[in-house]
């Protein structure tokens, strides 16, 4: 697919594809007539992407752990990872683990007064208020 394509059904710009590419995130290949093509894999991938992005994650860690991303898993590079890339992924996982518990109780705060708004419009509560 053309990148205009891919970008829209990704939910991102074409610049944004470009930006990927020229990162190494994403690899395309060259029609004759010179335009980008890319695979549904890559669509896949550019979502990855963008929802790694949303969570907070710069793009030279989502490059870090790129092939853990891949299925199935290209081999994972061991060697030449600096110190600083394991303690910043490990302060990822760290604020990603903290969101996670925020949104979790964010999620049943809102189903239980959802549960309970339920509960009111069928009549299962007692009392004089009602819901507007």
């Amino acid at each position: 697919m053309r990148i205009g394509e891919l970008a829209a059904r990704a939910g991102a710009s074409p610049r944004q594809v470009r930006f990927y590419e020229a990162r190494g995130l994403i690899t395309s290949t060259r029609e004759a007539n010179n335009y980008r093509d890319y695979t549904e894999t890559t669509l896949a991938r550019v979502q990855q992407i963008r929802e790694l992005l949303d969570a907070g994650l710069s793009t030279q860690l989502i490059l870090a752990i790129v092939p853990c991303l891949e299925s199935p898993r290209s081999p994972i590079v061991f060697e030449g990872v600096l110190p600083e890339t394991v303690a910043a992924l490990e302060r990822e996982r760290g604020r990603l683990s903290e969101r996670i518990d925020i949104l979790t109780r964010n999620r049943d705060a809102v189903a239980d007064y959802l549960s309970e708004l339920q509960k009111h419009q069928r009549g299962d509560l007692g009392g004089g208020s009602t819901y507007p």
